[in-house]
């Protein structure tokens, strides 16, 4: 356990470090169709329902919200209209953020389709918690090698490409630094730079 945890504090380490997404930049992950579906059915519900309420008004049958109000057509149509929009605000965040979910999983390479069920059943009756849990265990997304620009994995520790040090730590304490210090910030020790694996030369004869 508590090597997987250590592993866990390292990921979300190295994602404080890597990722700087803003907020603008994350809600583009949504699908475009999901957000005009939305929109479009918070529409029609708006004319459906205050088409059947000023129908109402002129026959004997109920209005919204009691018949207290059939004098007063226009508070009761501000009212029936407030209510459609607070539920059509609830379901849209909730649709939204499955639609978030499904599409950032996938771009981390993790199982879309399950971590959109869990979000569900979860974000039904706890108030989004699902998101919550999956905001705090979700993976690193896949980053770029500072030296040969190949797409690498977050729990990566060398690149599979040029061998580069994707978590270069101090050789004197062994605490993680950053690829562009030139001392360690928790020892002083002056560090390497990582350099580019040799490659021989056309002829060198293989031994």
């Amino acid at each position: 356990m508590s090597d997987m945890w250590n592993e866990r504090m390292r990921l979300i380490r190295f994602r404080r470090k890597h990722e700087r997404t803003r907020f603008r930049e994350e809600l583009r992950i949504i699908p475009k169709w999901l957000v005009w579906t939305c929109i479009a059915l918070y529409v029609l519900a708006l004319i459906i329902g205050l088409s059947v309420n000023l129908h109402n008004f002129g026959t004997h049958d109920g209005v919204f919200p009691d018949d207290s109000l059939r004098n007063q057509p226009f508070l009761s149509c501000l009212g029936l209209g407030g209510v459609i929009t607070a539920v059509a605000f609830v379901f849209s965040v909730l649709f939204w953020t499955l639609g978030y979910v499904y599409r950032d999983a996938k771009r981390r390479g993790m199982n879309p389709a399950l971590w959109t069920i869990l979000v569900l059943i979860l974000s039904g009756g706890y108030f989004f918690i699902g998101l919550i849990i999956y905001l705090l265990v979700r993976e690193p997304l896949p980053f770029t090698c500072p030296q040969c620009a190949a797409t690498v994995s977050a729990r990566y520790n060398f690149c599979p490409n040029c061998k580069y040090n994707l978590h270069p730590a101090c050789a004197h304490c062994q605490r993680e630094v950053a690829d562009t210090d030139k001392f360690c910030p928790y020892c002083a020790t002056e560090l390497t730079p990582s350099k580019s694996p040799s490659v021989p030369a056309a002829g060198d004869s293989a031994t």
